[in-house]
């Protein structure tokens, strides 16, 4: 496989480094995204970037379709009911919730 894009980056004492912007350009990465990392059998490693979402091909949009209607029309925006924090939290303020868990294979 012929490289498209050769670069090099350098190890800090702490074993960082940073992700040249040529790098970032072409996997569009942005802060906070997550990387993937392949070793190959012959010591080469394959750097992808992490799709944020996975696990639903629309959530991704969708979110990105409610940021831009909150940005386009702020007034819209409502208080929730105090009422109604009051019955979720007693449905489900005891609850930990770890939102970087991984859900079993089996769906349990």
């Amino acid at each position: 496989m012929a490289a498209t894009l050769e670069v090099e980056s350098t190890l800090t004492d702490r074993f960082q480094t940073t992700v040249p912007s040529s790098v970032r350009k072409a996997l569009k990465l942005d802060k906070r995204d997550k990387l993937h990392y392949q070793i190959l059998p012959d010591g080469r490693v394959v750097l992808s970037k992490v799709a944020d979402d996975d696990s639903d091909p629309v959530l991704g949009r969708f979110l990105h379709f409610l940021a831009g209607d909150i940005a386009a029309h702020p007034e819209r925006l409502q208080a929730v009911d105090a009422g109604l924090v009051q019955r979720i939290t007693a449905l489900v303020g005891d609850v930990d919730v770890d939102l970087d868990e991984h859900l079993p294979e089996d769906g349990e």
